[in-house]
């Protein structure tokens, strides 16, 4: 009979030597009563088991004698407890000794708190949505990977204690390491991923990481055998595995974070912080686990520290958690993934024009909306926000068979919200299409067909509109290239003009520049088609600075040839005044051609915004002293603020065609526009009508206090090379 482990008082610091007059003196009393009494058989077994601890460089120590049965406690270089034996005495001879393997103080709770944790992240991940991305499946091998180490470590342990020092506790103690060793090469791997290594440096990488990993996993295996065959199996096992565990852990740790150190210019500063952080508090436990002596209880649970900065820092879930919307990089991850796999969706797109724009959010009350009808009427339905103001909804058709009743319902159950909120609205619907899924597109797709549908109408996708978008895709390449080429003399762009009749003069003296591209594919396009494209992309400055230099080359030309040119004006996007250098630039082109800066004149339309508005302000008065007039566009439509446009020192004021036609139709519009115009003129602006196409538009104009006329009535827009025909020459004097 044996005294249980757990319930055995004997002092650990009691130690065999082999001399017996030693043997007694290192026992503390009350034992060396007890000890005396055992005999000579237990005496000589001490020695036995004193011979053995030198020859492996452990310490023994007595722990209880019940009758015939006397257990052996052996301990580590550390003073933990190793293995045990237990010695059974017949008579005055030792009958029988077995050795038995002790965990160090092990406990199953760290395992089980890394298969709870990991379980925790797997059903966060069933009930959410993740990138497939190669990194995450990487991730999720990890995890399962942790599940199956902790399992293992578990076993091991439990059959260690309860079987002793048997070749199938070696071999659990063996696949132990060879999982952990193998979650240091995911590790590897998951680094490669993450940071989209060169193909050839990851392979060489993990080809490395590999190598180690065998090498490692065949010391280990090699290391057990040995301790099999020499009997000697537990304290082999307890010195040998543990040294190759340490090598392989210091070796690993060192390479991953040298893998780290190397590509931490490919990922967010304090991205890395968090994957250090969390790297060394793994180390500080497995110090503090090899000084307090616990086993390898937590030694799994190191592993799940870096596993968890991971999950939260890279793959934490992507929704908007209030309505339930991804984010633009799960959108193109989902069309990509289910573009591979052949799998058709439908797309629904809303857009709310009057919610959209830079730091908009959507209502308490839409997002509720949005989220109650995302889960409701479609299986398996994916939201996504785009933009703000942009929702955007996919689903599987193999999921909705009848989604076309589906369809219905939803826009059904739209229009009941959209009475009691009348938000402006556009909703564009169709099937996958091959060629925008192979693009990834569908944002810009629908963006494009958002441009030309009027408000409140629900589109349904057609072949035509694939065509309109190859269009402008094809014309936004061009544009990125006339960006990066950078050259005033680009043969793309053409300056086209519009003459401006001087109502004082009779004469055309001023016109205004209008742009045009010829690109091989489409011919000539208009401003329609790509002024908003080259302001969404950044493009719009550049082909500024092109029809500038191209204006006042012309212009230069014309005064040389003797023809009298106030001045001509061109176009500039309130986006432009935003940069830097928009002054110097403009003028350091005009400068370059040579003439004055009172031979150009800058059109501009006002802006709503308070801060472009001050920007806007400051860069008309460094241009005006430089001699550049400054025209407003397009006044009278939309949003038109009269104390502003007093505050800016504009010289021209143009009247939109829309109040020409108002002024037709009415005397009371009439009257108005009269008024304003005689206002402009009291305060010395001059007053310019566009859209004037006939003789009662002149007639009409000239009465309501009209300084320039602009219009088909006059002239369709013509190459800025045919304004010569327009323009007078200076009658020389004598």
């Amino acid at each position: 009979m044996t005294i249980p482990f757990r319930a055995a008082g004997a002092s650990v610091n009691s130690r065999v030597f082999y001399h017996p007059s030693f043997f007694l003196a290192r026992f503390p009393s009350p034992y060396a009563e007890e000890i005396q009494s055992w005999g000579p058989a237990v005496r000589r077994a001490a020695i036995q088991l004193h011979d053995l601890s030198v020859h492996m460089r452990l310490n023994v120590s007595f722990w209880a004698k019940t009758f015939d049965i006397a257990v052996l406690f052996m301990y580590d270089e550390s003073g933990l407890i190793s293995h045990f034996r237990k010695i059974t005495i017949r008579g005055d001879t030792v009958a029988k000794a077995d050795t038995h393997f002790i965990p160090n103080n092990y406990t199953p709770v760290g395992d089980m708190i890394v298969v709870a944790i990991c379980f925790v992240m797997l059903s966060l991940i069933f009930f959410s949505y993740m990138r497939k991305s190669p990194a995450f499946r990487v991730f999720m091998t990890i995890i399962f990977t942790l599940i199956l180490t902790a399992v293992l470590d578990v076993t091991f342990n439990a059959l260690a204690y309860r079987l002793g020092a048997v070749p199938v506790v070696y071999a659990f103690r063996c696949l132990f390491h060879a999982a952990l060793f193998t979650v240091f090469f995911l590790f590897t791997l998951y680094i490669t991923e993450v940071t989209r290594l060169d193909r050839k440096k990851a392979l060489r990488v993990l080809w490395c990481a590999f190598a180690v990993l065998v090498t490692i996993i065949a010391v280990d295996v090699a290391s057990s055998v040995r301790s099999l065959a020499e009997d000697h199996s537990a304290s082999e096992l307890g010195t040998r595995s543990n040294l190759v565990f340490i090598i392989g852990y210091v070796v690993f740790s060192v390479t991953n974070l040298i893998l780290l150190a190397t590509v931490r210019h490919r990922l967010y500063k304090w991205v890395m912080f968090g994957f250090y952080a969390s790297v060394a508090l793994a180390f500080a436990v497995m110090l503090l686990q090899r000084v307090f002596g616990g086993g390898s209880s937590f030694t799994v649970a190191t592993f799940l520290f870096p596993v968890i900065a991971m999950f939260y820092i890279m793959h934490s879930t992507p929704y908007d958690v209030e309505i339930g919307a991804l984010d633009n990089a799960t959108l193109a991850e989902t069309v990509r993934e289910w573009h591979e796999k052949k799998k058709d969706f439908i797309f629904m797109s809303l857009f709310l024009p009057d919610l959209s724009g830079e730091g908009r959010q959507l209502p308490d009350a839409i997002r509720a909306i949005a989220r109650k009808l995302s889960v409701e009427y479609f299986r398996g339905a994916l939201l996504f926000q785009p933009e703000s103001g942009h929702l955007l909804l996919l689903f599987r058709k193999n999921k909705n068979p009848d989604f076309e009743h589906r369809i219905e319902k939803i826009l059904q159950a739209f229009k009941f919200y959209h009475r009691a909120y009348r938000y402006d609205y556009r909703i564009v619907i169709g099937e996958a299409i091959e060629a925008i899924s192979r693009k990834n597109e569908y944002v810009s797709f629908i963006r494009n067909i958002h441009r030309s549908m009027p408000v409140n109408t629900i589109h349904r996708i057609s072949p035509e509109d694939t065509v309109s978008f190859d269009r402008s895709e094809y014309i936004l390449r061009q544009l990125a290239d006339i960006h990066s080429r950078h050259d005033l003399n680009d043969k793309r762009v053409l300056v086209y003009c519009q003459p401006v009749f001087n109502v004082a003069t009779g004469k055309y003296d001023t016109a205004e520049a209008l742009m045009r591209l010829r690109l091989d594919e489409l011919g000539l396009v208009f401003p329609d088609q790509f002024i908003f494209l080259a302001e969404e992309n950044g493009y719009i400055h550049t082909l500024t600075e092109i029809i500038l230099h191209k204006t006042c080359r012309e212009i230069r030309k014309l005064i040389a040839e003797g023809y009298e040119i106030s001045r001509i004006s061109i176009n500039v996007s309130v986006l432009e005044l935003k940069a830097d250098n928009f002054c110097g630039d403009i003028s350091r082109i005009i400068s370059g051609s040579g003439i004055p800066g009172e031979k150009v004149a800058i059109e501009l339309t006002e802006s709503q915004n308070e801060s472009e508005f001050d920007v806007m302000k400051s860069k008309i008065f460094e241009l005006k002293d430089k001699g550049i007039k400054f025209y407003l566009d397009d006044f009278g439509t939309g949003y038109s603020n009269m104390e502003r446009i007093i505050e800016l020192p504009f010289d021209i004021i143009k009247f939109d065609r829309s109040l020409v036609i108002a002024s037709g139709n009415n005397a009371r519009s009439e009257k108005i526009v009269h008024n304003m115009a005689d206002l402009f003129n009291d305060l010395n602006y001059s007053v310019l009508y566009e859209g004037v196409e006939n003789e009662s538009d002149e007639t009409l104009c000239r009465e309501m206090s009209a300084s320039y006329l602009q219009g088909y009535k006059f002239s369709r827009p013509i190459p800025i090379e045919d304004l010569r025909r327009f323009a007078e020459r200076k009658k020389e004097i004598g």
